[in-house]
């Protein structure tokens, strides 16, 4: 008899991520297989939602999708269905009220028991309701199926002690909780004696490290130990607030080798008095500081953020002084939001809600803004020699066009010729050995489009890693399982950095 297959839908930031990697780690130690690549939608055993409260209509997505499983469930006895996430912390009960179907709801704070709710809820033949109010583990005790081989998040943190009027995340996640550095450390150090290569550290306000052990340089300490450690290749981190960003976190990400010159700074709006509005604990002149310590520091670190355009009371001076700080402080690229309410947050509520069609204007001359100094910053890559670290899933074209796809130290996205020679020279020639996920390759840069780079050229060098090893022996231990208990090939790729789905909230302080 076949083992139950499971499969976890993920919707929201990282922290949603890397908690649907412990749900699968969960349900995998409990005896359960990934269902294959590719299934069709109902043939799991047991389908989880890993859900978020912060993005729009999240609802209403949610019970649309439960709304489609309804009738499979009911062709299939035994089929489970389970949510999770910040959703099912806010709502509760009220989901099996509006999908009496579900089998079990769990929370942010207990992911840990998912396998013994499914298995009550079987037992029992009704549903299960478990939310914790506070943490029960720390995530990073809970077994974990990692979706990459070569790169992993390691949570740092968990919760978040600010108020800003336009998330929900603290009621959702709690307070600030941090793990202690040694625990961290040995993570990173288990991981990278796996073959993994590259870690970002993640933590809902992740340089407020420190903050519940009392020490207020703990988070430049830890990027400097992560330094310390041999085989690690590449150190990232998000998202951080620039209320916490000081100077000894620049001096850290400068002088230590391993930690990449890349940095997400959530800015939300340029107008002070929109931040005063959405209780941001800083102004325009302290972030554009920031953004000049950074490039004092490191000329050649590609800077990110996430803004919201169309803020409760938000005017056209208020929105001027936003594209103020874009040109200001060139941002590599930018996570470009329209406000929209999310109950239960302050702003929800808030008098000079602007309208649609207002925002929309002003979020078209955002884009349109950004898209230019995006393209402008990319093309001074042209012609530069950059190490790329290979990435699996990265490239939607890379079967059409015979390329491969990576991430540059400063995480910018490149195309590369995988050829030691060029494809189109007759005497062309691949590498000695395939180039795998996790491989670094050196490329010379010759065109740049506002969000990628290109080297159309051959490749100067490949260099084969343990990371690479690492997926190797994954990917070939995946196909030689047999039908019906495989779990199919994994999807690879470095943790994307940006948290783009949580500008209002989650992840993107």
């Amino acid at each position: 008899m076949s083992a139950k297959t499971y499969e976890v839908r993920t919707y929201g930031c990282q922290m949603n991520v890397h908690d649907s990697e412990r749900l699968s780690g969960l349900l995998e130690d409990a005896g359960y297989v990934r269902a294959p690549e590719g299934h069709a939608e109902g043939d799991a055993d047991v389908v989880v939602f890993n859900t978020c409260a912060v993005r729009e209509n999240a609802d209403n997505k949610l019970y649309g999708n439960l709304g489609r499983l309804a009738p499979m469930k009911t062709k299939r006895p035994g089929m489970q269905i389970a949510v999770g996430g910040c959703l099912a912390q806010k709502d509760r009960d009220t989901i099996v009220k509006r999908a009496p179907w579900v089998d079990v709801v769990f929370g942010t704070h207990n992911i840990g028991k998912l396998p013994v709710l499914l298995e009550r809820a079987r037992v029992q033949e009704e549903a299960q309701v478990e939310i914790a109010e506070s943490l029960e583990a720390f995530p990073s005790t809970l077994p974990t199926r990692r979706e990459s081989a070569y790169a992993a998040w390691v949570s740092i943190s968990v919760g978040c002690n600010n108020t800003c009027t336009f998330c929900i995340v603290p009621a959702l996640r709690g307070k600030e909780k941090d793990r202690r550095p040694g625990d961290i450390l040995a993570e990173v150090e288990a991981l990278v004696s796996e073959g993994v290569s590259e870690i970002t550290l993640l933590g809902q306000n992740v340089n407020a490290y420190g903050s519940d052990i009392g020490d207020r340089e703990a988070f430049s300490k830890l990027l400097r130990a992560c330094g310390k450690i041999e085989g690690l290749e590449r150190v990232r981190f998000t998202s951080p607030h620039p209320r916490d960003f000081t100077d000894d976190v620049i001096a850290a990400m400068a002088e230590t080798p391993n930690v990449m010159h890349q940095l997400h700074m959530p800015l939300q709006s340029g107008s002070d008095t929109v931040l005063k509005a959405m209780r941001r604990s800083y102004r325009q002149e302290r972030f554009l500081g920031i953004i000049e310590k950074v490039r004092a520091a490191m000329p050649d670190a590609a800077i990110s953020t996430d803004i919201i355009v169309g803020f409760p009371g938000e005017t056209e001076e208020d929105f001027e002084q936003t594209m103020h700080v874009v040109r200001e402080a060139r941002f590599a690229n930018a996570f470009t939001f329209q406000y929209s309410k999310r109950p239960g947050t302050p702003a929800a509520t808030m008098e000079g809600q602007i309208p649609k069609e207002v925002v929309q204007a002003r979020y078209e001359r955002l884009v349109a803004l950004q898209e230019e100094i995006s393209w402008d910053e990319n093309k001074k890559q042209v012609g530069r020699t950059l190490e790329v670290m290979v990435a699996e899933g990265e490239g939607r074209k890379d079967g059409a066009t015979r390329r491969l796809s990576g991430r540059a130290p400063d995480n910018r996205l490149v195309h590369f010729n995988p050829s030691l020679r060029g494809l189109n020279d007759q005497h062309s020639t691949q590498p000695d050995e395939p180039v795998r996920p996790g491989d670094v390759v050196t490329v010379e840069i010759t065109y740049a489009a506002p969000h990628h780079l290109l080297a159309e050229g051959p490749a100067k060098a490949v260099r084969r890693t343990r990371a690479g090893d690492a997926w190797e022996k994954r990917t070939a231990a995946a196909a030689a399982k047999p039908a019906g208990v495989m779990l199919g090939i994994p999807t690879i790729g470095a943790p994307a950095p940006m948290p783009a789905p949580a500008a209002q909230g989650c992840c993107g302080d």
